[in-house]
């Protein structure tokens, strides 16, 4: 009997000992929250900030549907962002830290096996209905069933979910080395039970959402535009995370089929800000009379965050791309250093890593031990160069002719299979050619895209460059209907869960993931797998840096380009803090001084 005792007493103090832990207020995936308990305000935010006044924003394409957390459709801009609300904020001068919002606090097990959230009391949603544990649990059961690829990946990871009370939940885990898990579980969007219809969740639609944020839903302009309009009675507007936040009367997205039409709108005052992403415009196209009198500036903000990855992404899914010496053979023929001279003003810089700009980046850093023992099982996964850290991307002298790039990647072509017959490249054993489509969204692309083509039509390779409306597009990149498409992944320093929306193995048949070149690599995947269970940074970097490797390694893509600094212009009516947080500018932490 004694012995029985123990043995239950031995594993109650265990069980307790994983469920038990300090709740607090707020969470980092490695180190500790910058801001400390009881902190006002975030330093990148002015807490005195007017409120008042209309911020009207561009947007590409068009819309017709209000919900982004669902594959159909193509959302509106901004109801993450305004409207639905998560658990947490996050702390944007910081690679992953939470603080409180809705829930208070986040009380991990200390083995990683559970999490548990307590509620703010005081949270509701903007009909007045409080929100509850049930609202919670609604939200991760609807998001991991019905919800986007990742929300259904990430909160597949949930064996079992608890309300211990109105205002506290908690959630066991099934994957109890994923150190990230927890976090991520503090970003899910929270929904009201009781105005959500489950059955209809996954069909468009432009009724506006019940959210618990700090703005409502106002007018809607199918396709057109969409206005937020602040609520007076957002309950979350004293909190910590919010003050100096969220100063507008009204936010509009007004959207254009054409970037040029956009632009033409800023510089008539229609649009207030534009975040410029052409070089050539940046240095040559501001010459016009608000510029010049000062009624709109240009800026320049420093961003800390990894630059990611700018591409043209080969679909390996497809037959045209399956062989990795045609897709190393494509990016010696692109020629960076012509087209950034005489399309881009050479204001870019070369992207060489999937974490460009970032510690994270491998190249220049020989493999360390930690890196070497991850990749020892997959012996042929990473070229001895990028293990190295030596490994950079063809180069050429400028002039738009490399002949000895040209040589080298008709070499690749001839070990594939190919061979020139009548000045075009076709397969030794069927005579098929080697001809491809590159899918694109917009005429801006074009430049870019013709010229890359010019270079590979030289020899003897054929391409079609294809612009579609922005709702083919998208359908198409759902389906993963394309041989070629420009993307850009974009990267924190906190890496995580969402690297396995884009490269994983089980990503790349379903449909709606970001693994838009159909990466299905077992060395990628246990990168992945390592990368979420490190526990000390070094083993962080280790893992990342090792994936990177991986990735390079496969030549899924042929990398770009990316800007050392964000370029914004805006009408001086807009001001904003005096310091910029680590993720770069944030409009929501802006003000204007009329009342437009």
């Amino acid at each position: 009997m004694l012995y029985r005792l123990t043995l239950y007493l031995i594993a109650l103090f265990a069980q307790l000992s994983a469920v038990s832990a300090d709740p607090v207020t707020a969470i980092a995936l490695h180190g500790t929250p910058k801001e400390a308990p009881g902190f006002t305000h975030f330093s990148y935010v002015d807490p005195q900030a007017p409120k008042g006044g209309r911020l009207t924003l561009g947007a590409y394409g068009s819309f017709d549907s209000v919900n982004p957390l669902i594959i159909k459709g193509t959302p509106v801009t901004g109801v993450r962002d305004f409207t639905i609300e998560s658990l947490m904020a996050r702390g944007l001068d910081e690679p992953f830290t939470l603080y409180g919002l809705i829930a208070e606090t986040i009380d991990v097990a200390s083995d990683g096996s559970s999490v548990t959230f307590h509620l703010n009391p005081k949270a509701q949603f903007s009909d007045g209905h409080p929100i509850t544990a049930d609202d919670v649990i609604f939200s991760l059961e609807l998001l991991r069933d019905k919800g986007r690829p990742n929300h259904r990946t990430y909160f597949s990871k949930v064996a079992k979910s608890e309300r211990l009370s109105d205002h506290d939940v908690r959630f066991t885990l099934d994957a109890a080395g994923d150190r990230e898990i927890p976090l991520i579980i503090g970003l899910m969007p929270v929904l009201p039970k009781h105005a959500t219809n489950p059955y209809s969740f996954e069909e468009t639609s432009l009724t506006a959402p019940v959210g618990s944020g700090p703005y409502r839903i106002g007018k809607i302009d199918a396709g057109r535009s969409l206005t937020y309009v602040r609520d007076p009675n957002y309950w979350g507007r004293d909190l910590p995370v919010n003050r100096g936040r969220f100063n507008f009367d009204e936010i509009r997205f007004d959207y254009y089929r054409e970037g040029s039409a956009m632009f033409d709108a800023f510089k008539t005052g229609q649009i207030d800000l534009w975040p410029e992403e052409d070089p050539r415009r940046w240095a040559n196209g501001y010459d016009f009379p608000a510029i010049r009198d000062g009624r709109a500036v240009k800026r320049e903000f420093d961003i800390g965050i990894p630059a990611g990855m700018t591409a043209l992404v080969f679909n390996t899914r497809r037959p045209v791309f399956a062989d990795p010496r045609v897709r190393e053979a494509l990016i010696y023929l692109f020629d960076f250093e012509w087209i950034n001279r005489t399309l881009f003003a050479g204001l870019y810089r070369r992207t060489e890593s999937y974490f460009e700009r970032s510690i994270l980046a491998s190249p220049g850093h020989p493999a360390d031990a930690r890196e070497r023992q991850l990749l020892a099982p997959f012996p042929d996964a990473v070229k001895p160069a990028i293990m190295e850290g030596t490994y950079r991307f063809p180069t050429t002298d400028g002039s738009g002719r490399s002949r000895e790039n040209q040589e080298h990647a008709f070499k690749l072509l001839q070990e594939a299979g190919y061979e020139l017959k009548r000045g075009r490249l076709v397969q030794k054993d069927t005579g098929r050619p080697l001809e491809f489509e590159i899918l694109a969204v917009s005429t801006a692309q074009s430049a870019l895209l013709l010229s890359f083509g010019r270079d590979v039509e030289r020899l003897g390779i054929s391409v079609d460059v294809r612009v579609v409306d922005s709702s083919q597009y998208q359908q198409r990149l759902t389906n993963y209907d394309y041989d070629m498409i420009q993307n850009t992944w974009s990267s924190s320093l906190s890496p995580g869960n969402e690297q396995l929306f884009r490269w994983s193995a089980q990503s790349t048949k379903v449909p709606g993931t970001y693994n838009f070149a159909g990466v299905e690599s077992a060395a990628v995947d246990a990168m992945i797998e390592a990368m979420l269970a490190a526990k000390s940074e070094q083993d962080f970097v280790s893992a990342v840096r090792a994936l990177d490797r991986t990735l390079l390694s496969g030549d899924y893509v042929i990398p770009l380009f990316y800007i050392p600094k964000q370029w914004v212009a805006f009408w001086t009516r807009l001001h904003h803090p005096e310091k910029t947080p680590l993720f770069g500018y944030n409009v929501d932490s802006w003000w204007a001084t009329d009342k437009k």
